[in-house]
């Protein structure tokens, strides 16, 4: 779809055609487009089709308001799902009032939605055309476009001193794909930066994965995790503070102490900490909320002799610990009848698919597989899911 498409979507007939293809929605491809160009053009036909996969699409992120909103394949991709973005903009918003905020990376409009909506006036700038002009729409649909204006610019242009924060997502993406290198982002992380260090306050979303020194001195860093798959990490520049994690949409935070976890046996249970946890390095804090040890220094499973309930971890209860062998593995499994097995792995080389092939499981009962080390040796944990 290119920006000429897209603004004929935005007239009087563009959007009947929208809402045309938007019942069609989950019919077969070829038939609905067929349906279509006996009455559009096309291109019109193409476009209209396109958004309305992208909305379908769009409602894990976005939920009802993604039935009224513009997206392209990529924007949507890496566009933030709306409950984080809440979760930051209320973060950014308390006991600031009504920010100016300039969105250096607006994208198709996710974070600026949520700013807008939480009282923020935003001036947002992206380097492509047809992306700004979606972002802009989105605004206008939701009915936020008195408090947002969208214009096609470099980032580095910006005058970050001139706002009252600075928000950037920069884009994660190149022409061979992700990447996880922050040198590789656009804009890349100097030009990132030196907003940065014009900015009054900023904001910066970036990669879960994020290296450690690409973290800008006397900044705070926070990892989102929703419904516990580790979405990304925030780093609040201007703020300071200890690293944080933080779980979604429950709003639990947890904060680092400098907790150090002790090593010791493997325990009647095993938990798993969330990766959001994982990632700011606040292993040794869940430790100690349920009062266990690490069963290897260097890999983030707690083991404990007491059941506690957290929202930081998964227990498991432990049945069998056994040095790591496929035949006496595959034994225990047949001999209690484990059809079933979640297989989970942390330090360890195995390949998972390759393993569930060879266990060739049978049975009605289910069962918890976790591989890892002990104390450096390659361990098998069975365990009840709890």
């Amino acid at each position: 779809m290119d920006l000429d498409a897209f603004n004929e979507l935005l007239t009087p007939r563009g959007r009947q055609v929208l809402a045309a293809a938007g019942e069609l929605a989950g019919a077969d491809p070829v038939a609905a487009a067929t349906k279509l160009r006996k009455t559009y053009d096309a291109t019109l036909t193409s476009a209209a089709l396109t958004q309305a996969t992208l909305r379908e699409r769009a409602r894990a992120k976005f939920g009802e308001d993604a039935g009224s909103m513009y997206f392209t394949p990529h924007g949507l991709e890496q566009s933030t799902r709306a409950e984080v973005a809440a979760h930051r903009a209320r973060r950014l918003t308390e006991g600031a009032g009504s920010p100016a905020v300039v969105d250096a990376c607006c994208g198709i409009g996710g974070d600026l939605i949520a700013l807008a909506r939480a009282g923020c006036t935003v001036t947002a700038v992206d380097a492509d055309p047809l992306t700004a002009a979606v972002a802009g729409a989105n605004a206008e649909a939701l009915g936020l476009g008195d408090r947002v204006t969208v214009t096609v610019a470099d980032a580095a242009t910006i005058r970050a001193e001139e706002y009252d924060v600075l928000f950037a997502d920069p884009a994660r993406r190149t022409s061979r794909g992700r990447t996880f290198d922050p040198m590789a982002y656009s804009p890349p992380w100097p030009v990132v930066l030196d907003l940065v260090s014009r900015a009054r306050r900023a904001c910066l979303k970036v990669a879960p994965g994020i290296p450690y020194e690409f973290i800008p001195e006397g900044a705070q860093a926070e990892w989102i995790s929703f419904k516990g798959e580790v979405k990304e990490a925030t780093i609040w520049a201007g703020e300071g503070g200890p690293r944080q994690a933080t779980l979604l949409p429950a709003g639990h935070t947890l904060t680092a102490t400098g907790a150090r976890a002790p090593v010791g046996p493997v325990g009647r249970y095993v938990y798993e900490p969330d990766g959001a946890a994982i990632r700011a390095h606040l292993v040794g804090e869940v430790a100690e909320m349920v009062d266990g040890r690490l069963l290897d220094p260097m890999i983030a499973y707690i083991a404990a002799d007491d059941p506690s309930d957290t929202p930081w971890a998964t227990r498991y209860e432990v049945t069998d610990v056994i040095p790591f062998s496929l035949k006496k593995l595959r034994a225990i499994l047949r001999e209690r009848k484990i059809g079933n097995v979640t297989i989970k792995k942390r330090g360890s080389a195995v390949d998972i698919e390759r393993l569930r092939t060879d266990l060739r499981l049978k049975g009605d009962n289910s069962s918890v597989i976790i591989l890892t080390r002990i104390l450096d040796k390659p361990s098998v944990l069975i365990c009840n899911p709890l």
